[in-house]
């Protein structure tokens, strides 16, 4: 089927944001997370340290969370100008960030499983190896968490409600990663030298507690923005309001959603007794909502 030439896109539907910098950042933490899940995972296996072998595995489930993440960078960019987008593949990255959480959530109660495991039934640790390869991978995870950090909090009047999910989701995994080779050490130290071996299942426990907190807090963002719940209804009542005063109009039909990290998009249908041009209304519109990079609007005669 050949293109119609007869539809003249006369503005882009690219939503999206620049995530070259950001995609590279997550390769580069992909690629540490993988090599001391490796580690982590080999050296527990030999020294009978669970902790440590969760803290591998946990790794592992993040290391292929990055991997959702960096496919939604390309995915989006990949099909950034495909006209079969009606509004663009901005919210891929709010995909790729539900995703990630929803992982999260799952990491989270696996530890919280193993941890009460080992509780009931304490393992006999090779402190000393398992201590200096947590400690690589807490140095790991802190490099990692410093690669991230200037993307997911400084993004100026954005910070609060306009950033990157994608990213914000693989900042989490990062420091997930860095809390539970925190606690890692700290449980394997006093296993060590006050035979606090219950340490061990206590942390893992507390650790999946903080997780999965963070989890549900992605998990609730990024699916209000897939679900196109984004404005509150405040918001539609002052927009009412205002075409009320400005031009005696009566909103019929409105939707308003994101399409992209700091972009929204409308479709409008008033009624009035004397209407004006679309701009009139796309101007009150964006006294309310200055985000909005795509309007359709109609408007109709009120029956006399």
């Amino acid at each position: 089927m050949q293109d119609d030439n007869s539809i003249q896109w006369d503005h882009s539907h690219d939503f999206g944001i620049d995530n070259k910098h950001r995609e590279n950042k997550v390769k580069i933490v992909f690629w540490l997370t993988t090599i001391i899940m490796v580690l982590e995972i080999t050296v527990g296996t030999t020294s009978g340290s669970m902790a440590l072998l969760a803290d591998g595995w946990h790794m592992g489930t993040h290391s292929a969370a990055f991997l959702i993440t960096i496919f939604a960078y390309s995915y989006a960019k990949k099909h950034a100008d495909n006209k079969s987008f009606s509004f663009g593949t901005g919210k891929v990255n709010y995909l790729g960030g539900f995703a990630s959480a929803v992982a999260l959530a799952i990491v989270a109660l696996m530890m919280a499983i193993e941890s009460v495991q080992r509780l009931i039934e304490p393992q006999v640790i090779l402190f000393n190896e398992a201590i200096i390869v947590a400690i690589i991978g807490l140095v790991v995870n802190i490099v990692s968490v410093f690669v991230l950090h200037d993307d997911h909090h400084h993004h100026g009047e954005e910070h609060d409600h306009h950033h990157d999910h994608n990213m914000k989701a693989a900042y989490f995994h990062v420091l997930a990663d860095t809390l539970t080779s925190l606690l890692a050490i700290i449980a394997l130290l006093t296993g060590k030298y006050y035979g606090w071996i219950w340490m061990d299942a206590v942390m893992g426990i507390v650790g999946a507690a903080v997780i999965l907190r963070w989890s549900y807090g992605l998990i609730k963002e990024s699916s209000n923005v897939l679900l196109d719940k984004t404005v509150s209804p405040n918001s539609f009542a002052n927009i009412a309001k205002n075409m009320k005063e400005e031009n005696n109009a009566i909103i019929n039909d409105i939707h308003i959603w994101k399409v992209g990290t700091s972009h929204q998009a409308a479709i409008l249908s008033v009624v009035t007794e004397e209407p004006l041009e679309p701009y009139f209304y796309k101007r009150i519109l964006k006294q309310h909502l200055p985000r909005l990079s795509h309007i359709s609007i109609e408007v109709n005669v009120a029956a006399q």
